[in-house]
């Protein structure tokens, strides 16, 4: 299949190590960027998003950056703040690099610089994911964005992103979640003996997950399938499938069909 237009998004689990600080996980970073590669050059086009993993969700967790000003610590966390923001842009330009390796051509869009407010319907322009060719993609990311009350700032996860990007650019073909740690929507935490790959999933069925709260400021697997069960209405293919196998997202698009979850 040729001419999809596929919205992908990389968790911050499959591209950073959550439990250290700061920590790349190169090789799946590379795998994916060779798939990508592939999936352009047959003709496809390609939005990406990537979430913050090790480089944003320890910190913010550190200084409470997810629910806002905190009159206690308010230095702290506006220094947090410019912390996180910039630790994303050095993870982001990892990710640029690496697509660039691969002849592909990143165009960077932090969200600090362009949105504001919180949940799927912040507010920003997402016109600007509009234009993509052969060579050339738009990437984006979750960060830490101005929030216009109170609360002065607040955590723009990517699958809030995801959601709006799904839902306002015209013709999306596939949306894709890759995940880190499992092949999609489990019917237990996948680290825990007997659970099995639930091949199609919507969200009148329970999930039964593990949000890591120590490390995930954003929700975890649940506000993921949160946003799927959103996007579904709109785009046919909305999947979750195991990020450190990325060659499924080609078998995905050319047959209609992969090991992973479907939502629906």
């Amino acid at each position: 299949m040729t001419n999809s237009k596929i919205v992908i998004k990389l968790g911050g689990g499959l591209i950073t190590d959550k439990t250290q600080l700061k920590t790349i996980r190169e090789n799946e970073i590379k795998a994916v960027c060779e798939v990508l590669s592939n999936i352009l050059e047959n003709g496809n086009s390609v939005i990406l998003v990537h979430g913050a993993g090790s480089f944003g969700h320890l910190e913010a967790k550190k200084w409470g950056l997810a629910t806002g000003y905190d009159s206690e610590i308010i230095e702290q966390q506006r220094d947090a703040v410019v912390k996180v923001r910039n630790d994303m842009i050095e993870l982001n330009k990892y990710v640029l690099d690496h697509l660039e390796q691969h002849g592909i051509l990143g165009i960077s869009h932090p969200p600090s610089l362009w949105a504001n407010g919180l949940g799927s319907n912040f507010h920003g322009d997402i016109s600007r994911f509009e234009k993509n060719d052969s060579g050339t993609i738009q990437v984006t990311f979750g960060d830490v964005v101005d929030v216009m009350d109170e609360r002065e700032f607040g955590i723009l996860s990517g699958d809030d992103l995801m959601v709006r990007i799904c839902n306002e650019i015209s013709d999306i073909s596939h949306c894709i979640f890759l995940l880190g740690d499992t092949e999609g929507i489990m019917t237990k935490p996948p680290n825990i003996e007997g659970s099995e790959l639930i091949p199609v999933w919507s969200k009148n069925q329970k999930i039964t997950g593990v949000h890591e709260k120590s490390q995930d400021v954003t929700g975890g697997i649940f506000l993921k399938a949160e946003s799927a069960s959103k996007i579904c209405l709109k785009v046919e293919n909305v999947w979750m499938l195991d990020g450190r196998k990325p060659e499924r997202i080609q078998e995905l698009i050319q047959t209609g069909k992969t090991i992973g979850t479907k939502v629906i």
